[in-house]
């Protein structure tokens, strides 16, 4: 089973550089998509449904703002939009999707890098998020939550941690909540089979930063424990560029 999340800023200007070519070439049975940017009115379903693939979307009552989507060449069982608060829900961050006794979560967390009152979102973000997430795992203990987190775990996810060290994305509290989170009944997919590997999801548009590979690794697909051993492989695709971020890959057994 292949799942992937990409952060494609949104879907139709990725489509204009090839999204839909490189999902044709690649026969991935679940896709998850953060910051779509779009309602699904706005774009040519189509060309996804004559690919095989099932979609649902949960969009920003915000135009053009976040959003989330998830295709899938199985029918989902069942699928829940957002996460029960409103705040967060009318900015379109979560989707559910299950698949037998396997639940997937898309989210895209919030970024706190335009200034403070986005920050304070994002913690309040995290601290509503983490108990959800607790309370979802007792229901349906196959979970795999997965999307732009927004947040650098360690060191070796940043290619400057002293120079980042007081921005967002990778301020001390937000790591300390990364570490909470993965050492409490989650599994960072990418560090448990590469741990010593070296691999970023998103670059800025500024300075050639994706050329220099000057990037950060906020994008997960974190499972729970009780998964790591159908976990066959887990990469960052970094040659696929529709977006500042790249897609993230996890083939499961």
């Amino acid at each position: 089973m292949k799942i992937v999340s990409y952060n494609v800023n949104g879907i139709r200007a990725a489509l204009r550089k090839g999204f839909a070519d490189w999902m044709k070439s690649n026969n991935f049975d679940v896709l998850c998509l953060q910051e779509t940017k779009a309602r699904p009115e706005q774009v040519d379903v189509g060309i996804f449904e004559a690919l095989g693939y099932h979609h649902h979307w949960v969009s920003a009552e915000k135009k053009g703002y976040s959003g989330v989507a998830i295709f899938s060449k199985n029918k989902p069982d069942n699928i829940v939009e957002g996460c029960g608060a409103a705040e967060f829900d009318a900015e379109g961050r979560v989707i559910r999707a299950d698949f037998g006794d396997l639940t997937v979560v898309n989210i895209y967390f919030p970024s706190g890098s335009a200034g403070d009152v986005r920050q304070a979102v994002k913690y309040r973000f995290l601290d509503y998020i983490y108990p959800w997430a607790e309370q979802l795992k007792k229901e349906r203990p196959n979970l795999i939550i997965l999307g732009d987190y927004n947040i650098a775990h360690t060191e070796m996810d940043i290619h400057n941690p002293k120079g980042n060290k007081n921005n967002s994305g990778f301020l001390p509290e937000e790591r300390e909540w990364m570490s909470k989170w993965f050492e409490h009944g989650f599994t960072d997919t990418f560090r448990y089979l590469n741990p010593e590997q070296v691999q970023y999801s998103w670059w800025s548009y500024r300075a050639n930063a994706r050329n220099n590979n000057k990037g950060w690794r906020i994008d997960y697909i974190a499972a729970t424990d009780n998964l790591q051993a159908r976990l066959k492989a887990c990469q960052q695709l970094t040659e696929v560029k529709h977006s500042d971020h790249c897609p993230v890959l996890l083939e499961l057994v």
